[in-house]
């Protein structure tokens, strides 16, 4: 089907990579079929009037309330709760749906998704984190189809394409090494949330922003090249790149190395996550490779960013691991960005939930739902014991 007669969905469209998403939308003439987000009201109000999509979904109650009489003079439908946006994920004719919500959250929504028969163009990292084999047996039931959007496995998958899994000697994933790259875990002491906010090249959301800055991130996509890729932690190499400019790469059996280079612009990859296998043209500026003055790497500090070396340990444990290891994550950034804790206190937190957890080895689907449960409590508990 040519991109521009698709229909797309968009969820979790007003954070940061559905904000972008609705930019490669407007770019390449898709018609939005569906916008989902929780509680923002009057962004996702700015959205509908523009796009005019059939139906309008928020999580929050209140403020779904609030958005139907906003939109009262459109022929909008406006739903409200959980449940009601799986349903309309469930009955929405879109073709390709990108998952752009955050958290564990964004699970649920990415088994609607599958079970639907829909493209995912997934933004969403966490649902393959948790649990990996419970959506992929969705798509493969389903025939639906699920495409990475993280800059890294996009430009990982563009590499693979039409290679055989068995060339593969290495992925070579990518880090721009954050705000704090060169410092020492004793100069992390003081950092604050404004601090860890300033990533030096990528636009993102608050949450994944202080994950970069402490490479969690760059652990949960290890992680999620793991899954995705069919490879073992081992093969999976970290690597420094502070200019943002090859994206990933993948070195095959005779140490010949494929790269994915571009500006550092998610919506080149919400793009082609949407059109595969053609390309259009991109709302992201063109290389100019007589401007960079030099493209460095470096290996990770993983003594003092102990957070990436806990992902490694996660993936290698598997299990309920990665999920505990994601919900103590999510619940110790978020005290961190309240001001509840330091920034050291996220590494200390979290390796002392997951390093605490008997693990199951193969958990069924409420397992791991529990786990996550039970996670976040431990977690809170630690925040609760912590003087910052």
């Amino acid at each position: 089907m040519n991109s521009q007669n698709k229909k797309i969905a968009i969820l979790g469209s007003t954070g940061s990579v559905g904000v972008q998403s609705i930019d490669v939308a407007k770019n390449i003439s898709c018609e939005v079929d569906l916008l989902m987000a929780s509680s923002s009201v009057d962004i996702i109000e700015k959205q509908a009037r523009m796009l005019n999509p059939r139906v309008c979904v928020m999580t929050n109650e209140k403020a779904a309330s609030e958005l139907k009489i906003k939109l009262s003079d459109t022929d909008i439908k406006v739903y409200s709760g959980e449940a009601s946006a799986i349903d309309a994920i469930m009955e929405s004719n879109a073709d390709v749906a990108v998952n752009a919500v955050s958290g564990f959250a964004g699970l649920a929504p990415a088994i609607a998704c599958a079970k639907s028969g829909k493209r995912i163009a997934m933004s969403n990292k966490e649902a393959i984190v948790i649990a990996y084999k419970f959506l992929i047996d969705e798509i493969k039931r389903n025939n639906a189809e699920m495409i990475p959007v993280d800059s890294e496995h996009s430009a990982i998958f563009q590499c693979l394409d039409k290679v055989a899994d068995n060339k593969i000697k290495r992925i070579i994933l990518t880090s721009s090494g954050g705000p704090f790259r060169g410092r020492k875990r004793e100069e992390l002491r003081g950092i604050t949330a404004k601090d860890a906010l300033s990533h030096p090249t990528w636009k993102m959301g608050p949450k994944i922003t202080v994950d970069s800055a402490s490479l969690m991130n760059k652990g949960f996509e290890v992680i999620e090249a793991v899954r995705l890729f069919g490879v073992s932690p081992q093969q999976v190499k970290v690597v420094v790149h502070p200019q943002s400019i090859m994206h990933s790469a993948v070195e095959y059996i005779d140490n010949s190395i494929i790269a994915q280079m571009g500006a550092p612009d998610m919506r080149t990859c919400i793009q082609y996550a949407i059109t595969y296998p053609e390309r259009k043209t991109a709302l992201a500026d063109a290389l100019d490779f007589a401007a960079l003055s030099r493209l460095t790497f470096d290996d990770p500090d993983m003594d003092t960013f102990s957070l990436l070396s806990l992902a490694f340990y996660a993936i290698k444990e598997d299990g309920i691991i990665p999920a505990v290891l994601n919900a103590s994550d999510e619940i110790a950034v978020g005290a961190f960005l309240k001001d509840k804790i330091g920034f050291t206190d996220i590494f200390d937190i979290v390796e002392n939930v997951v390093t605490g957890f008997e693990n199951i080895g193969n958990p069924t689907l409420d397992e791991i739902i529990y786990a996550d449960k039970m996670a976040r409590i431990r977690t809170n508990e630690l925040i609760n014991s912590f003087v910052k």
